[in-house]
């Protein structure tokens, strides 16, 4: 089930975002996550549309759209990667939005392979300014009916 993030999910999903971020982004010191983690709790948690998905009273996963269709993060479980979790959430949101965009680290091989084959097209490559990575911005738009 994907319902709306609520306050009481901030432990279980940060927990989820920090080691999410760990293993799939390996490439980056962890001290940068770890300097993020209080913003993207104290203030991007609240400004962003978060859906989670729960299975079995647990959280396994979450996205956040942030700006009307800008994804910052989709996460999943370490122990629940590879059951279908990311690209329910996805189409959850293709649901809700006309576009979506998210930004992709490039040495995060298997997210652009997921991103690809969910839809999504690499419209620019940039440098993070951030962490200094080359990433992809990529674009996802509902097909309209052609008359």
């Amino acid at each position: 089930m994907i319902r709306k993030f609520k306050e009481e999910d901030t432990v279980k999903v940060m927990t989820i975002w920090t080691k999410g971020n760990f293993k799939a982004h390996d490439f980056i010191d962890k001290d940068y996550w770890l300097e993020n983690f209080n913003r993207v709790k104290n203030e991007y948690l609240l400004k962003s549309e978060t859906y989670v998905y729960v299975e079995d009273e647990e959280i396994k996963g979450f996205i956040s759209v942030l700006d009307g269709n800008y994804i910052g993060a989709v996460f999943v479980r370490l122990d629940s990667l590879r059951q279908g979790i990311g690209r329910k959430l996805i189409n959850f949101c293709k649901e809700r939005y006309d576009n979506l965009t998210l930004n992709v680290y490039e040495k995060n091989v298997g997210a652009i392979l997921f991103y690809i084959d969910m839809g999504f097209k690499n419209v620019k490559i940039q440098i993070d300014e951030e962490t200094n990575e080359k990433e992809y911005v990529m674009e996802w738009k509902k097909e309209t009916e052609k008359i």
